[in-house]
C-alpha cells in the first residue's frame, strides 16, 4: 500500500506529460531518449513523484539496453516487485514503495555481485548530485 497519498490532478500538475504517464500510467519513454541515460554524475537518483531514494550512482551501469540500468536499489524495501503479463511478455515490474509509481523493469541478466539489472525509465526518476558529506554517507 502506498504511503504518499497525491491526487490524480495534483500528479499532472507536478509532472511533466512523459513523467506522468511512465509514473502513473505505466508507459515507457522511447529506449535512447531518456536524460539520465548517459548520465554519470555521482549521486542518488529520487523517485520523480515523491522524492524516495531508489538508486545510487555506483550501481549505474551501461547495460546498452537504452535504458538507465543499476545493479541495486539503495534500500531494497524502497521498490517492490509485481508481476507484469503486458505485451505477450511474462516481466517483472519495479515501483516505488512510497508512492506506487512504476518505474521499469528488473532482469535477471545484471553483472556481479546482484546479477540484476533494474532497467529504469529517466521519466521516473531526479537526480541529486552528491556533495561531500552526503557522498560519504552513501558509501559507508
Amino acid at each position: 500500500m502506498s504511503h504518499y497519498e497525491k491526487t490524480d490532478q495534483e500528479y499532472k500538475q507536478s509532472l511533466s506529460d512523459i513523467e506522468y504517464r511512465v509514473t502513473r500510467e505505466a508507459a515507457t519513454e522511447r529506449p535512447f531518449s531518456g536524460r539520465y541515460l548517459d548520465h554519470w554524475d555521482k549521486g542518488r537518483y529520487r523517485c520523480a513523484c515523491c522524492g524516495t531514494p531508489l538508486f545510487l550512482s555506483e550501481t549505474k551501469f551501461d547495460a546498452g539496453c537504452g535504458w538507465p540500468s543499476y545493479s541495486s536499489p539503495e534500500e531494497p524495501s524502497s521498490i517492490k516487485e509485481i508481476r507484469d503479463t503486458t505485451h505477450g511478455m511474462v516481466r517483472t515490474e519495479v515501483r516505488c514503495t512510497n508512492c506506487d509509481a512504476h518505474l521499469g523493469h528488473v532482469f535477471d541478466d545484471g553483472p556481479t555481485p546482484t546479477g540484476l539489472r533494474y532497467c529504469i525509465n529517466s521519466a521516473s526518476l531526479s537526480f541529486e548530485p552528491s556533495t561531500n558529506a552526503a557522498h560519504s554517507i552513501a558509501e559507508k
